[in-house]
């Protein structure tokens, strides 16, 4: 199948959109759309498909926000991939990045032996769900058919070349892991190596070659971006590439020392700038009250 020229229903039927989810917790919620998988004979193994999709909520949470969340797991499946879609009126606590509940699941679970085929969905999803105007659409949807009529419009298809779509902070997040495993101890190791892994199912190989390269020349792969400036190399990056990583989640690529670029954290980034400001405030004079109290010292004391 050409991925670069597929839409949403490709993989999507009516059959598999629940348009009024029953349950109101997370774990619940999951175990419903599975279900329908099971029913529909797209999984055959819904333990083990709801043991990895809860690892990867622990790890990081799939809440995009917006009330919209992605849980995933990469399995055997029947097919190549296989997709549920689940809608709650009332909202589900996933721990959204902005706070808010969930009324939109789109669970996907997909085929080991065909790499990078999430990557690819992410990557239209992501640009089908950025503009404000299609997830109203997808939120206010008045039945099933309609909200199946507006996923089917989502297109898929391979990321540019120069920029690699995918979860920039589980790339950095696999970084920070790897860099633990070399120091931490063996009896912590056994759950770093679980979500070093966990991790890895999610990237693209080509991805993940490069990274692994990375790591192992320079010992690390992955750079953040502050005001302008790749981290790794200490040279500016084009003032539109700038903008763009600290607008998105994508991955990007320094064109002069070949590293990974990520947007860095705002707190961290608010952090050196304080930390900056502090250290070139001129030195203060001292306190006049200070300087009263020396003075007084020198007096003699009055006498009887």
């Amino acid at each position: 199948m050409d991925l670069r020229d597929t839409n949403f229903s490709e993989f999507l039927k009516p059959s598999q959109i629940i348009f009024d989810l029953k349950s109101r917790d997370r774990l619940e919620a999951i175990e419903e759309l599975l279900d329908s998988l099971v029913r529909l004979k797209l999984i055959n193994n819904k333990n083990l498909t709801l043991t990895r999709i809860i690892d990867r909520e622990n790890l990081e949470s799939t809440a995009l926000g917006h009330g919209i969340a992605v849980p995933h797991a990469r399995v055997d499946t029947e097919s190549q991939i296989a997709v549920a879609v689940g809608r709650s009126a009332e909202g589900i606590d996933f721990e959204a990045p902005d706070g808010q509940p969930v009324h939109l699941l789109i669970l996907v679970v997909w085929n080991p032996t065909i790499p990078g085929l999430f990557n690819h969905l992410f990557a239209g999803l992501a640009r089908f769900l950025i503009k404000p105007e299609n997830r109203a659409r997808l939120l206010n949807a008045r039945d099933k058919n309609e909200l199946y009529s507006v996923l089917s419009e989502i297109h898929f298809s391979f990321p540019r070349e120069d920029k690699i779509i995918n979860r920039a902070s589980l790339l950095k997040k696999l970084q920070d892991i790897e860099i633990k495993i070399r120091k931490s101890p063996r009896e912590k190791l056994e759950e770093l190596v679980k979500h070093r892994n966990l991790i890895r199912e999610e990237l693209d190989q080509s991805l993940l070659a490069r990274f692994d390269l990375l790591m192992e020349r320079y010992g690390y792969a992955v750079a953040e971006v502050v005001e302008g400036v790749c981290q790794s190399c200490n040279m500016s990056v084009s003032t539109q590439m700038a903008s763009a990583i600290e607008e998105s989640n994508d991955i990007y690529v320094c064109e002069n020392c070949g590293k990974y670029l990520v947007a860095a954290r705002k707190e961290k980034v608010a952090r050196e700038k304080a930390e900056k400001a502090e250290k070139e405030k001129p030195a203060g004079k001292k306190p006049a009250i200070k300087k009263q109290k020396e003075t007084a010292s020198r007096k003699k004391p009055a006498k009887k």
